[in-house]
């Protein structure tokens, strides 16, 4: 092999790596439309990436700084046609719309001398890993902004481990930051059924208080999500007083069907520049349907993203070996590279069994 086939494979790798690049950019700009799309296809300009609380950040909020930098609240209208926009999630759009007009009455009711009665807004949303909890969590925090029930509309997300400390009386202080960056916005809690203490050591407990005192203390500008699966959720909610009365807001998110799934997969060639053959459809369907139907572990829209993830890795591994590589072929996804994807996980799952581990 000379040196000038050398250079072309060379800069086949570098172009390659600067579309990922680009396309892990926009992810991250993007995230809330990352899986289910913007209306029309258009670019989700209201989108932000979700905030992480000040000690799993390891930064410090600059509480003036951040009440400068919050954005103009957008149009509610443009809100709800993105959210339409979203692949799936039939039943939580109408519900969310059915939150939205609660909240317009509300302030009707308000501005006319008529008496309103408390409202409560924070939710607990259940469903699978990759169903859209954290990206509708997002939009609702836009929503209130838009409504006014917000004053910031940001959403700062965090676990387990965002809230809860190892020794005595650091877990309220590490819990106290998170609520104090999501003033204004939305504090969304992933898997929040892990904070349920588990012993007498555990903190869990600690940090559930402090919530609690939050929501009290900050109701007119702060909303609380919880989130994770159904039965783990409904359990959470229910062991707890406080959290039964102050949570009355549920939202289901149901599984995508193959369908939906294929319509995300799509709309991740169309945003990231890639086409996809007939036989490479095809094959893509077959990888979707055998992933999903082997347990939760897939993920929905998240197991679709990866899928897609490894198909251009594979791309990029094919082309590479090319002496000359067209726009087109940068572009192009062959059934090819979605079987070598397929072989690739396989081997991997075979490793991992044989190491004792279960995916």
């Amino acid at each position: 092999m000379d040196r000038k086939d050398i250079s072309k494979k060379d800069q086949i790798i570098l172009q390659q790596l600067d579309l990922i690049r680009t396309m892990t950019e926009r992810d991250l700009r993007r995230m809330g439309t990352d899986f289910w799309g913007a209306p029309g296809g258009a670019p989700d300009k209201g989108a932000r990436p979700a905030e992480k609380a000040p000690e799993a950040a390891g930064t410090a909020i600059d509480a003036q700084a951040a009440e400068q930098d919050s954005p103009a609240p957008e149009k509610l209208e443009d809100l709800l046609a993105e959210l339409d926009g979203y692949i799936g999630l039939s039943a939580v759009k109408q519900q969310v719309r059915s939150l939205v007009n609660m909240a317009r009455v509300h302030e009707m009711r308000r501005e006319n001398g008529l008496p309103t009665a408390d409202r409560s807004l924070h939710m607990v949303f259940t469903g699978a890993p990759g169903t859209g909890k954290t990206t509708v969590a997002r939009m609702m925090a836009r929503i209130y902004r838009a409504l006014g029930v917000l004053s910031k509309g940001q959403l700062v997300e965090v676990d387990r481990s965002g809230l809860v400390a190892g020794y005595v009386g650091q877990t309220a202080i590490k819990t106290r930051k998170a609520v104090e960056s999501a003033l204004g916005g939305v504090l969304f809690i992933d898997e929040a059924y892990a904070l349920r203490g588990q012993g007498a050591n555990d903190f869990g407990q600690e940090a559930i208080d402090t919530i609690l005192k939050a929501m009290e203390d900050h109701r007119d500008d702060l909303v609380v999500i919880v989130a994770g699966y159904d039965g783990l959720m409904e359990a959470f909610i229910r062991f707890n007083p406080g959290l039964e009365s102050r949570f009355n807001i549920w939202l289901h998110f149901d599984d995508y069907t193959l369908a939906e799934m294929m319509d995300i997969f799509r709309m991740q060639c169309a945003k990231n520049c890639y086409t996809l053959s007939a036989d490479a459809e095809e094959q893509v369907r077959i990888a979707i349907a055998q992933e999903s139907a082997a347990g939760a572990a897939f993920g929905n829209a998240r197991g679709v993203r990866n899928l897609f993830e490894r198909i251009v890795a594979c791309q990029a591994d094919r082309l590479a070996g090319m002496s000359h590589a067209t726009r087109e072929d940068l572009m192009q996804l062959l059934p090819e590279d979605v079987q070598t994807a397929e072989r690739r996980r396989g081997e991997w799952m075979d490793r991992r069994g044989k190491e004792g581990h279960h995916p």
